[in-house]
């Protein structure tokens, strides 16, 4: 008996190799575009939390210390009296915000309004137990003076450089040299605008303007004070890998707007503060 084997084969054809590769292709393309698009969010992502999260911090320690602006307690606080506390008291409530010219030992020490977009600086006085660094300039612990705390940036970074305000006054001499400190890096842009009130006789503590420093000194000719402060700072993130479509404008108070790269992430946060310290003082010279 002759047996007979039929055991044959069939493969795929050329077509259907062909249509599973381009299926296959088109699979991981689909695939290779989500992983992409995924990880451009993510860096984006990242990017807006640690800028948001930078912005918290620096917005609520600066507003911490501009609260205390102007403040000048004699019948509470623990003052140091080596010098003439009422005469201090008098010096550091009708100067709130420095300006140029305010020091005798740093005559160039002072609020100034910039150009050409650059940051502005901003130098305010008030009584405490120690500077914007933590200097307490030789004073005995707990024992509050006359300090003077200059805000500037340096770069892209915002410090603040703190001084013994008697000291710049001429009043004593330097025993601790001024430090200065890091408040935030990766800043941008700082930007400062002044509350002023009317006249102290008719003010009732209210700002009814908003002013750059180079208009502050002309103001307290005719009695009006720094009531309020203004602020805005720009941030940018630390990534630079952040794909944003097109690039954006920013304006900062009344600074022109400025186009920025899109590769990072930017915001800007502001803030208008009442300086109450100021408001009762305008009340009270009446």
């Amino acid at each position: 008996m002759n047996v007979v084997s039929g055991n044959s084969q069939r493969g795929f054809s050329l077509v259907e190799l062909m249509i599973t590769l381009t299926l296959g292709l088109v699979i991981s393309g689909a695939i290779i575009q989500v992983l992409v698009s995924s990880s451009v969010t993510n860096k984006l992502n990242q990017a807006v939390a640690q800028v948001q999260e930078s912005g918290r911090f620096i917005m609520g320690r600066l507003s911490a210390e501009f609260y205390e602006v102007g403040r000048y307690d004699q019948i509470t606080a623990n003052l140091d009296t080596s010098v003439d506390t009422v005469a201090e008291a008098a010096y550091v409530q009708n100067h709130p915000v420095a300006v140029p010219g305010d020091f005798v030992n740093n005559a160039t020490l002072g609020s100034i309004q910039t150009t050409g977009g650059s940051s502005d600086k901003l130098v305010v006085s008030l009584l405490g137990t120690e500077d914007c660094t933590g200097n307490q300039h030789g004073y005995a612990p707990g024992s509050e003076f006359h300090i003077v705390n200059h805000y500037f940036t340096s770069g892209n970074t915002l410090k603040c450089t703190g001084y013994d305000g008697r000291v710049l006054r001429g009043l004593k001499i330097q025993a601790v040299s001024p430090e200065t400190v890091t408040l935030l890096d990766n800043v941008e842009s700082f930007q400062v605008q002044f509350g002023v009130s009317d006249s102290i006789a008719s003010s009732q503590g209210q700002a009814v303007s908003y002013v750059t420093a180079n208009e502050i000194e002309a103001l307290r000719a005719l009695n009006q004070q720094v009531v309020s402060l203004r602020w805005a700072i720009m941030l940018k993130s630390y990534q630079n890998e952040v794909r944003q479509t097109q690039v954006q404008k920013y304006a900062l108070l009344n600074e022109a707007s400025k186009t920025m790269d899109s590769a990072h992430y930017y915001q800007v946060f502001s803030k208008t503060l009442a300086l109450r310290n100021m408001k009762n003082f305008v009340r009270s010279s009446k």
